[in-house]
């Protein structure tokens, strides 16, 4: 329930903002407001709700926009207060106090953390690209129900939100792993618990990619929960087991939430505060610290977005911190397009790119084949000493005057892409081809003033 609640609250931010016409910045504030009010009542984390808005929903951190947040959040947590007690979804209890020597385990447990996140991240990609290839949902339904039924019945305990599951790790209790009658011979033998373990973490990230692929609805939140929770109690055991060293079952299950939240989301400040409000263990905040970021550090060597911003990475909307990529990820190459220009063949005569040059209003004279292949440009200031030399009329053409510009713009670029080109190069136009094939030209003035008309947009108080 709480990534549906966080995005139907984001949802609501969005709508309203659209309904009283206000500015593109006050939407954005209305979202991740809204955003941080729903995080906050669902896991009453008033704390983590402001963090996951900053980090996550990416809202500068300014007065301007931390203090409706701080509103929004601390309202979310009382009303959650107010409706449904003081009590939260993972109770835990300190029963061990941190120690410095436990500090190496802790900073490979981040990295054990960092790894699996990695492996999520990827796993949900693949499966989500596996059944986008299905073009009947009824199909997509089908195949999603049998493979899960088929997971539930080897493993019980991937059924429903994980919450029992996720309250018996941090319990250092693993009993859950022996649901099924199959395993219950094996409750003493070391090899199967440490099997069932790894099965229970790689196959619940299965099992959330094929819910999610084939059109279920869910969240990100406690299944990467309930992962970490497993993955801290499996370090433990693996520790205790190869006789390395007795380590506390319930502190490192709890702080492998963080570890799985900061890997995942990609926000290792979330990731803190987030499971120290929801398990009330900041008395392990140096623990939560170390394994967040060195978490966070591992995942990035392998991903550079999260499982939320993956695929907006990919189609080039990303938004982030970064006003100047924003701003440029919001235009788009085809508005931009100028066809304006004459347009000459190779075995066009100057007589005819003087009349050309006569009746445009531009400088710049493409010159294209039957087929309107690009094979170069004319410049009239290039020319100036033959343009009007009647005598050169009928003898020189243009595949003698073009030439082929250093460089050129794909349809397909993005406008990060376009504004290098058009910085590198120098050149006022430049033109745009769909596999080499003419399609106009893209003007350094005309993408100037779009980017300023956006940035005021963008930037509007």
């Amino acid at each position: 329930m709480e990534g549906p609640t966080v995005a139907t609250g984001a949802a609501y931010g969005s709508n309203l903002g659209k309904i009283f016409h206000l500015s593109y910045k006050h939407r954005i504030l209305l979202l991740g407001a809204a955003a941080s009010g729903a995080m906050a009542a669902i896991f009453k984390a008033p704390l983590a709700g402001v963090v996951f808005a900053l980090e996550v929903i990416m809202i500068d951190l300014t007065v301007y926009s931390v203090v409706p947040i701080l509103i929004a959040s601390i309202t979310g947590a009382i009303t959650s207060y107010f409706l449904f007690g003081l009590g939260v979804i993972y109770p835990f209890e300190i029963k061990t106090a941190f120690v410095m020597n436990d500090i190496p385990y802790y900073i490979l447990l981040g990295i054990l953390t960092g790894l699996v996140s990695s492996y999520f991240t990827r796993v949900y990609v693949f499966i989500e690209k596996v059944f986008s290839r299905f073009k009947r949902k009824y199909i997509k339904l089908f195949v999603g129900a049998v493979l899960l039924g088929i997971l539930i019945w080897f493993f019980p305990s991937f059924y429903g939100e994980g919450y029992e599951v996720t309250n018996s790790a941090l319990h250092g209790n693993f009993d859950y792993l022996f649901d099924n009658y199959l395993f219950n011979a094996f409750s003493e033998n070391q090899v199967v618990i440490i099997i069932l373990f790894l099965v229970i973490i790689l196959f619940k990230v299965v099992a959330t990619s094929i819910t999610f692929g084939s059109g279920g609805v869910g969240g990100i939140f406690a299944p990467t929960l309930f992962t970490g929770a497993n993955t801290g109690l499996f370090f433990t055991y693996l520790i205790g087991a190869f006789g390395i060293k007795t380590l506390s079952r319930e502190n490192f299950a709890m702080v492998g939430m963080a570890g799985m939240i900061a890997g995942v989301l990609h926000a290792p400040l979330t990731a803190i505060f987030l499971i120290g409000d929801l398990t009330g263990g900041y008395g392990l905040f140096v623990p939560l610290m170390i394994v967040a970021t060195i978490s966070f550090a591992t995942v990035r060597f392998f991903h550079k977005n999260s499982v939320y911003t993956i695929q907006l990475a990919k189609r080039g909307e990303l938004m982030t911190h970064h006003k100047d990529k924003n701003v440029l990820s919001m235009m788009k190459i085809d508005k931009l397009i100028e066809t304006n220009f004459y347009i000459l063949k190779p075995n066009s005569n100057l007589k005819e790119i003087k009349e050309a040059f006569i009746n445009s209003k531009r400088n710049v004279f493409p010159v294209v084949d039957e087929d309107k292949m690009f094979l170069g440009n004319i410049i009239v200031a290039d020319i100036k000493d033959i343009i009007f030399d009647t005598e050169k009329y009928e003898t020189v053409f243009a595949s003698q005057l073009m030439f082929k510009p250093p460089t050129h713009i794909e349809l397909n670029d993005n406008m990060e892409e376009v504004a290098q080109k058009i910085q590198k190069s120098g050149l006022f136009n430049i033109v745009v081809l769909n596999k080499g094939k003419y399609i106009g030209f893209v003007s350094r003035a005309n993408v100037f003033s779009s980017y300023r008309r956006l940035l005021k947009h963008f930037s509007d108080e």
